[in-house]
């Protein structure tokens, strides 16, 4: 629950705020000016693409949080740790020592989502959160497809 409450309120956060540039894009609909009719049009799109982001964010929290519970569930989570120094921050030779073994399920098995997942858990460890969600998107993608 403790990761779902900041995402909860981020959430609220920017549907109040797309709320709000609605209502400014009704505003400007409303004067019939074409150049503040463009604007209303405009706004109307930043709606639209913070809707898809908002659903897209949700729709892939709730994936990688019912697969990770499944894992969980199973006991196939991955056992190692990624080691931290003590600022805090991954230790990158340690990390490098211990993707292998992760990289090498995906690269004998491409299509388990359970090897893409865990490898996900594996990069957020690190800090690499660009590839973990990589890696999770392709476990879920995958995941969907086998079902």
């Amino acid at each position: 629950m403790r990761a779902r409450l900041p995402a909860i309120l981020v959430s609220a956060f920017l549907v109040v705020c797309l709320v709000l540039v609605g209502q400014k894009a009704f505003i400007a609909f409303g004067t019939g000016e074409p150049i503040a009719i463009a604007i209303g049009l405009a706004l109307v799109v930043l709606i639209l693409a913070g809707m898809w982001a908002l659903w897209r964010e949700l729709r892939f929290g709730s994936a990688s949080t019912r697969l990770g519970n499944l894992l969980e569930e199973r006991g196939q989570l991955p056992e190692d740790e990624v080691p931290v120094r003590p600022s805090g921050r991954p230790d990158r030779e340690a990390v490098d020592r211990l993707f292998p073994a992760y990289r090498e399920a995906v690269e004998a098995h491409p299509e388990s989502w359970v090897a893409w997942f865990r490898l996900g858990i594996v990069y957020d460890g690190a800090g690499d959160r660009t590839r973990a969600r990589h890696a999770i998107r392709e476990a879920i993608r995958l995941e969907r497809a086998a079902r």
